[in-house]
């Protein structure tokens, strides 16, 4: 590895680190509900884009059913929390009947068929997809149908509990922050995302990532010296749909409300994709920017646009090219920039300058 690879590496992991860093105090440096559903949201899609990642980016497989396995542990929480009550058995139950299903459901795919090539499981595992999204729509009685389920979390995400009381009987603060449910739940977010991402990390740093590399770069010579290269790529992608069935339920939890729209939405497998490009393949550090920066534009970037117009208003013609209703617009230009300039994706182009050839 030479120095300029190395500095690149070390630029990444310190470009992450400072995100966490702003993730762990995010709601005491930015103190407004808005940016604390944005740091919530990022928390939990850097879950979902890093078990992604373990599919296409460390075993070339493409798969457009994770947001099926993170539907399963939404409303595996969300059913469970509203037939039971909010306590922490609803939330376990509901947790273990997301990832149940999941593991099936995955196994199943896995084995029937992982060996047809790719295009062909793509198109499988989309399929498998728009089912679920078609069930989740239509056994209402289970699902509450288009409209959803809203549910009540377990009471340490309350408003305020006696914990949260000082001996006046008014809500704690630490510098200036309300210590309330929300505040409790937003760390349990942190936290739970947290661990997933170092169990993930972990991985792909062992023996088993290797390997998965290995069936990426070449999955003949893979398996002539002896790896069984359907039994881990069946392993990989139960693992990938155990995680995002985790993170499906603590976004569950966070939200209070599972639907369609929030968990089985095709639009958020292709938010997946954009984060996956965006960051980088084939490296867990790109999750994180890659999801962090596209949370932040599509929260932001209309704003940001709002501003520049009214900046420009004496300028001919550029108000209304910064017009705030063509943010999509601007968004996919954005988009196009970053792939050219960063091909391998941010952290991947940054981590691989410079190295010998």
């Amino acid at each position: 590895m030479s120095q300029s690879t190395t500095s690149g590496t070390k630029a990444v992991k310190a470009a992450v680190l400072l995100i966490f860093a702003l993730l762990l105090f995010a709601p005491f440096l930015f103190q407004d509900v808005r940016a604390l559903e944005v740091a919530a949201r990022v928390c939990v899609f850097i879950v979902l884009v890093a078990s992604y990642d373990l599919l296409i980016g460390y075993t070339g497989i493409v798969s457009f059913a994770h947001t099926m396995f993170f539907g399963f542990g939404a409303y595996g929480a969300a059913i469970s929390l509203k037939q039971m009550g909010p306590g922490w058995d609803a939330v376990v139950v509901g947790a273990l009947a997301g990832m149940g299903v999941s593991l099936i459901v995955a196994v199943a795919i896995g084995l029937l068929s992982l060996r047809v090539k790719a295009i062909f499981f793509a198109m499988i595992t989309l399929a498998t997809a728009s089912v679920a999204l078609v069930l989740a729509s239509q056994l209402s009685d289970f699902t509450g149908g288009e409209d959803g389920i809203t549910y009540r979390a377990p009471a340490l995400f309350k408003t305020a509990t006696k914990l949260m009381l000082d001996e006046n009987g008014k809500v704690l603060r630490i510098f200036g922050v309300k210590v309330n449910g929300k505040l409790a739940a937003y760390y349990f977010v942190f936290f739970s995302c947290l661990a997933l991402f170092v169990v993930m990390l972990r991985m792909v740093g062992s023996p088993l990532g290797t390997v998965l590399k290995a069936i990426r770069e070449n999955e003949a010579r893979a398996e002539a010296i002896g790896y069984r290269v359907v039994s881990y790529r069946t392993f990989v992608f139960c693992i990938a749909a155990l995680v995002a069935s985790l993170a499906g339920t603590i976004y569950a939890i966070w939200l209070k409300y599972t639907g369609p729209d929030t968990a089985l939405s095709f639009a958020i497998m292709i938010d997946i994709l954009l984060m996956v490009v965006i960051g980088g393949m084939g490296t867990m550090w790109g999750a994180v920017i890659g999801a962090t920066m596209l949370v932040l534009a599509q929260y932001y970037l209309r704003d940001l646009m709002g501003a520049a117009a009214k900046a420009t208003v004496d300028i001919p013609i550029l108000p209304h090219v910064l017009d705030p209703d063509r943010w999509l617009f601007w968004l996919g230009i954005i988009f196009i920039l970053l792939v050219y300039f960063f091909p391998k994706g941010i952290a991947g182009t940054v981590m691989a300058k410079g190295a010998p050839r």
